[in-house]
């Protein structure tokens, strides 16, 4: 096949035409036409030769491809068998990609990094999410303390703003705490919905997580610690003692809460919105004992 990059539109075409291929809308299918975007992504993720890299959902390649020419390794997640032999053929100048046909949710994931790349190699995660999975991806990525660097991925704008978002803002909940906890997030880029085929309804992000070797908190239990923190989100116009005496009914009264509060230096009558992480992680502790 031709060596001209798989990330414009009129190879994308070209590809898709010769093996007949129709995007899934289930699988949350858009493929990246514009190979400047594939290149800031690779520099926000800090690729170079020595790395290795994960990629979730390569489609028909253009991603992979540029992974391939600045990591040592790529090993490439893709659940749509329709697109191995695409692959196959769009990957064939490049001998340091494994693409693997699973689903990233069900994979063991620490046994690929084990069996695919070297030891002590740094390795991070670069992908083109589809929309309606993001979250649950990411969680698993994160939940399951791999042994990776980082991971960049483009999402959905509005979700990537809500995974980096500072307290008092619309954007910030439990999502935000939950990616924040393991990670320091940061929006790298946005990009426009132009860049895709098909087009997606809206924008999209470049969302950056660096793994933090500790949580920026220390707390007494982390699924309690989560639960607090989702409870207290639970109705975002209610105040922090509504939410919680909803939560916590039938196991501790509007007194004592109140009571935990006060020990923490809380007020009852603030929003959930409003609390950093460190007082989360306070009064969870307290509610916890």
């Amino acid at each position: 096949m031709n060596n001209k990059a798989v990330a414009t539109p009129s190879r994308t075409k070209e590809i898709l035409g010769k093996y007949g291929f129709s995007f899934k809308k289930s699988l949350g299918q858009n493929f990246l036409i514009d190979v400047n975007i594939l290149k800031n992504i690779i520099e926000e993720a800090g690729i170079h030769e020595e790395a290795g890299a994960i990629e979730i959902g390569p489609g028909i390649g253009a991603l992979t491809e540029q992974l391939a020419r600045h990591a040592d390794r790529v090993v490439a997640f893709e659940i749509d068998q329709r697109l191995l032999p695409i692959l196959e053929d769009t990957l064939s100048a490049y001998d340091n990609v494994h693409v693997i046909n699973q689903d990233i949710l069900q994979a063991d994931v620490e046994q690929v990094i084990q069996d695919q790349f070297k030891q002590g190699q740094p390795v991070r995660v670069v992908a083109n999410l589809p929309y309606y999975i993001t979250t649950p991806i990411l969680m698993k990525l994160l939940m399951s303390r791999l042994p990776i660097d980082s991971i960049t991925v483009m999402i959905q704008k509005e979700v990537a703003d809500r995974m980096a978002a500072e307290p008092n803002t619309k954007s910030y909940g439990s999502l935000s705490i939950a990616v924040q906890y393991y990670t320091e997030a940061s929006v790298a880029l946005t990009v426009p919905k132009t860049v895709f085929m098909p087009q997606p309804n809206v924008d999209s992000s470049v969302l950056h997580l660096e793994m933090r070797d500790q949580p920026p908190v220390q707390v007494e239990d982390e699924d309690f610690f989560f639960d607090v923190v989702k409870a207290t989100f639970g109705q975002r116009r209610k105040t922090l003692m509504n939410n919680l005496a909803r939560h916590f009914k039938g196991r501790m009264d509007k007194t004592e809460l109140r009571t935990r509060l006060d020990e923490v230096g809380i007020d009852p009558s603030r929003r959930g919105e409003s609390l950093s992480m460190e007082e989360f992680a306070a009064l969870a502790n307290r509610l916890y004992k």
